[in-house]
């Protein structure tokens, strides 16, 4: 067993990504509705449904798709393209499906009378084409008290663990009493903050138990070059989720490059490789940042990156 991990982070990235012959032969990974729901416990079992590969569950951020067209059903047909099982819905994508106003104080006022079956039918959608929403980017702490009680409800109408947000000592103590209120997680995310000297997850998680992670795994190593497993390894029981890309090290020119997957440095299989390992729960999204060529799009390269966590784990 250890001679076969050992292998798989010698896989060749470059020859993955280079052999168009071996692009062709992959097909569509078949979703399954079997997936299990979250049930309020971070020890539960990640899904085990279409793009779950050795244990460990791939999904990606809606984000990923932001250069084509958005909206709920456009992005169940991205997941279904990709042979994706799991997402971090952005509040956008759904929120435009359901028919927000664009104008900031009309969608406040929308918000707060719109009923929480509308999102329940949301959710019987990505259930029937077998997808679970882990968790939705609503970015709701400078909202009112009611717009984010809003934001919770709504995750939970999705089946949620809870709602994302960017981390800083405001938004973790303005979300934290939210989350655990309506026994969900406020879960941050992070960009190059960890470049800073000084700067640790432990003031923010100590806030509550109801603070989780959304561990930037390509910002942390394309900003700092320090190994991602170093905070996966410490931080693992409070990670929900991980966003993978890959990037350039900071000592690289051009430095803190978003790269297709392969052509950068990032240890994509240590991270995958670890987790799988210790068998934890945390879902790997894929977060496709890369510039995609005139002759693709972003659900190609998406379903590219799917295949490319697949052969490293399986």
């Amino acid at each position: 067993m250890e001679d076969k991990e050992n292998s798989k982070r010698q896989f060749s990235r470059r020859k993955f990504l280079g052999s168009t012959a071996t692009l062709a032969a992959f097909s569509m990974v078949p979703l399954s509705l079997s997936s299990k729901s979250f049930q309020g416990e971070k020890k539960a079992a990640v899904s085990a449904s279409g793009s779950n590969f050795g244990g460990v569950q791939i999904g990606a951020i809606t984000y990923s798709w932001r250069s084509m067209p958005g909206g709920v059903d456009n992005v169940i047909k991205y997941c279904k393209e990709a042979g994706i099982s799991s997402v971090e819905l952005m509040s956008n994508d759904v929120e435009d499906f359901l028919g927000a106003p664009k104008n900031p104080q009309d969608r406040k006022a929308w918000r707060l009378a719109l009923p929480m079956s509308k999102y329940e039918e949301v959710k019987k959608m990505f259930d029937n084409a077998g997808i679970k929403i882990h968790i939705v980017k609503f970015s709701p702490s400078k909202w009112s008290d009611e717009e984010i009680d809003y934001a919770f409800k709504a995750a939970k109408a999705l089946g949620a663990k809870g709602v994302t947000e960017e981390i800083g000592e405001a938004a973790v103590k303005r979300l934290a009493p939210f989350a655990a209120k309506h026994g969900l997680y406020a879960i941050f995310h992070q960009h190059m903050q960890f470049a800073t000297p000084g700067f640790s997850y432990d003031p923010f998680l100590a806030v509550s138990p109801a603070v989780m992670i959304n561990f930037d795994a390509g910002h942390f190593f394309g900003s700092t070059g320090i190994h991602p497993n170093t905070i996966i390894e410490k931080y693992h029981d409070r990670i929900i989720s991980i966003h993978i890309k890959d990037k350039t090290g900071p000592k690289t020119d051009p430095a803190n490059m978003n790269q297709v997957w392969g052509q950068g440095e990032m240890p994509l299989a240590d991270v995958l490789l670890l987790i799988k390992k210790n068998k934890w729960p945390i879902n790997c999204d894929i977060e496709l940042e890369y510039d995609v060529k005139p002759w693709s799009n972003a659900s190609k390269e998406v379903k590219t990156c799917v295949q490319y966590a697949k052969q490293i784990l399986t």
